[in-house]
């Protein structure tokens, strides 16, 4: 049986309906991330598993316990926000062992228990410190050990990282991970960046206007788009209408089909390649993005600009804008995704 399930949850304020008659089950020890744009219910929906915003109808089950209309404190749950939402006048220590004291654990054992937290999150040294004296990743395990302490049955966390720089938020979310997977906590975690949520998830439930749109491992998200949302939203797909399938790929398909960035490749010249590579089209390269490691061509061919990402070997391989080339198509990766009215799409 599943640990976490919904039943036809919705929510609304006023007249506007955030999230509506939405389900999903959850394994116990599994990372969920709700992953989404901004607006899409994301957040309200994981303060609605906290018990923060009532549902308006629908049912949550926790190992087989009805919890949809317990108080937040009766729930079992942690929960960790962005804004760290610490005590300012208490010590690291004080911030930490709060919820213990709520709930009136002996003295001892709540020393115990935060001294260990501390060690989990790799705080030692700081008990004795205020969050003012503490950088915003500092500030942040400490929200995470005061959720930790209380042994919650499910993590809830509400894009903790998104405050942080690139090189604390890399750190913070492998720590959170591994804390993870030791405690075999169930954890439900919110972004909208693509990257943590392919790094970090066990599964992905991607979210649009209030629905889950689509729910797997992050290979399957990322590989298998279920609709030009999907698409869009991961990995830069390129959406090509029937007309550009045709003409670029030899396709005859009435709805539109999106292929990777990095599943277009440029033409060596002498090398080889397999039956599932198209014949090559010819381009034009219209500008360029060096992004570390990748570099993202725009390359306009047969009507359409496509994006290319191919990896950068070295500077003296980058290709000129205005450069001349042949793209080759890996058939493998094409994509359906949806009917050729449902939005625009790339080829003109």
């Amino acid at each position: 049986m599943s640990y976490v399930t919904t039943k036809q949850l919705t929510k609304s304020f006023g007249d506007n309906t955030v999230f509506e008659n939405v389900d999903f089950t959850i394994d116990q020890g599994e990372f969920i991330t709700l992953l989404g744009p901004s607006g899409c219910g994301k957040s309200t929906l994981l303060r609605s598993l906290a018990g923060l915003n009532p549902v308006d109808q629908g049912e949550i089950w926790v190992n087989g316990e009805n919890i949809t209309h317990q108080s937040p404190q009766e729930r079992g749950i942690g929960m960790v926000f962005q804004s760290y939402a610490l005590f300012p006048n208490m010590t690291v220590e004080s911030n930490i062992a709060f919820g213990l004291k709520m709930k009136k654990v002996l003295s001892d054992e709540v020393t115990k228990l935060v001294s260990n937290v501390i060690e989990l999150v790799d705080l030692k040294g700081k008990e004795k410190q205020y969050p003012h004296q503490l950088s915003g990743g500092q500030r942040q395990r400490v929200a995470l050990a005061r959720a930790l302490v209380v042994k919650p049955r499910i993590l809830l966390l509400d894009e903790p990282l998104s405050a942080l720089d690139a090189k604390i938020r890399k750190h913070l979310r492998q720590q959170i991970r591994d804390i993870q997977k030791e405690m075999n906590l169930t954890t439900i975690f919110v972004t909208h960046d693509q990257e943590e949520a392919m790094i970090m998830s066990d599964r992905i439930f991607l979210m649009n206007q209030g629905e889950i749109v689509q729910a797997g491992s992050p290979e399957e998200i990322y590989t298998q788009p279920a609709n030009e949302f999907v698409a869009g939203f991961m990995g830069h797909y390129n959406l090509i209408d029937s007309s550009g399938a045709k003409a670029l790929l030899d396709l005859d398909t009435p709805n539109k089909v999106a292929i990777r960035p990095e599943s277009i490749y440029v033409k060596e010249e002498g090398r080889q390649y397999a039956q599932h590579i198209s014949s090559p089209r010819q381009g034009v390269i219209k500008s360029h993005q060096l992004l570390g490691n990748i570099i993202r061509y725009q390359v306009a061919v047969e009507e359409c600009e496509l994006t290319v990402d191919l990896l950068n070997r070295s500077s003296e391989r980058l290709i000129p804008e205005g450069s001349s080339l042949e793209l080759l198509f890996n058939l493998n990766e094409i994509q359906p995704v949806g009917a050729q009215n449902d939005t625009t799409f790339v080829c003109l």
